[in-house]
């Protein structure tokens, strides 16, 4: 597949600055993009790069239309929102593969007391339990595991080796990247006697409707009651959530998080890569953690959020300055030392001549 800039230019809606036949065959970073390719610029580093590399197409948003060179090689494509208009004409140039059409393998193994919706795709090596209900165009690939009692909405998608233990409910157009695994008890040990003791998880787990969860995730059921993931989150690989959470709607958790038990959130919350959350911590609504941010008490919601313990950004970018600045302190400290002692010398011996003369004197 291709697209002209002309192409491209219609897409954007767009003001088109070049060779509007221009012919692009892939979309790619502006530090990789060539002659065939289609990138965008968003700020001024960016767009010089653009300009030396001089790539086929380049969408610029209107901030940067007065520095684009008057000749170059390249096309410039001047819109509102470059970013999508690159995933817009990637859609065009990669066009999604026919889904396979539905129906059941005869290679799965499906409960008699199952109840299975319409226009669902069953793959080969899939496990449905007793009593599990499959809504409708659900599709479920190879090896996925359906515990007994399970709810699935309607246009669930799960992945290969996706694996659901009794008593979970996941909601409607929820897609899950591969080994995903939702429902297993969670690390909960009860000492007694000087031994580790687990103790029984009773409760379940519930996804919501239009979430997605990458692969190699974990959600706990609860001990008792639901572990509960909110409609339209949002959740990365390798993402581990505990027993007894309750994650509000429409949070983004990148990979690597993990939340211990019983953590509860609002609403947009955004927790970036490798952000630790300890147990029976509350996160408020629109509050932001930055990258390997550890929590360890509740969190106003509306702010952001850095460090661990974690604090209001400002003041731990200040804790850090401060720190980068230790070494140059510390010098500093062993230099005034010397001088403090080299003034209590000179003092001890003033005060020791001035003695003397008045013993002189008094004599």
């Amino acid at each position: 597949m291709s697209l002209t800039a002309q192409d491209v230019s219609t897409i954007a809606t767009g003001r088109l600055i070049g060779d509007p036949g221009c012919v692009i065959r892939d979309a790619k970073p502006v530090h990789t993009a060539g002659p065939d390719d289609l990138t965008f610029a968003t700020d001024r580093k960016k767009l010089k790069i653009a300009i030396e590399r001089a790539p086929g197409v380049v969408v610029v948003p209107p901030a940067l239309a007065d520095e684009i060179p008057g000749e170059s090689p390249s096309t410039f494509i001047v819109a509102a929102d470059p970013q999508n208009v690159v995933l817009l004409s990637l859609a065009r140039l990669h066009p999604p593969q026919p889904a396979a059409e539905p129906g059941i393998s005869p290679h799965a193994f499906i409960s008699e007391s199952a109840q299975i919706g319409e226009d669902v795709t069953i793959h080969a090596c899939v496990h449905i339990g007793d009593d599990a209900v499959i809504g409708d165009r659900c599709v479920l690939h190879p090896g996925v595991v359906i515990g007994a009692n399970c709810r699935l909405g309607d246009d669930v998608t799960l992945a290969p080796y996706v694996v659901l233990y009794p008593n979970v409910e996941i909601g409607s157009r929820v897609d899950m990247q591969p080994g995903v695994i939702l429902g297993g008890d969670g690390f909960g040990y009860r000492t007694k006697d000087g031994n580790h003791q687990r103790v029984a998880h009773f409760g379940t787990l519930k996804i919501g409707d239009d979430v997605d969860i990458g692969a190699l995730s974990t959600f706990d059921r609860a001990v008792i009651g639901t572990t509960l993931i909110g409609d339209g989150t949002k959740i990365g690989n390798l993402v581990a959530v505990a027993h007894n959470c309750e994650l509000g709607k429409h949070n983004l958790l990148v990979s690597q998080v993990g939340f211990a038990g019983s953590v509860t959130t609002g609403e947009y919350v955004v927790c970036a890569g490798q952000v630790g959350v300890g147990d029976h911590v509350h996160l408020g609504d629109h509050c932001t953690l930055a990258a390997k941010t550890g929590v360890h008490r509740d969190l106003p919601g509306n702010q952001l959020y850095l460090g661990a313990p974690a604090a209001p950004i400002e003041q731990t970018t200040k804790q850090m300055m401060a720190l980068r600045k230790l070494p140059e302190m510390r010098q500093t400290v062993r230099s005034l030392e010397k001088q403090v002692a080299a003034l209590t010398l000179r003092l001890e011996k003033l005060m020791g001549d001035e003695e003397t003369h008045l013993e002189t004197r008094a004599a």
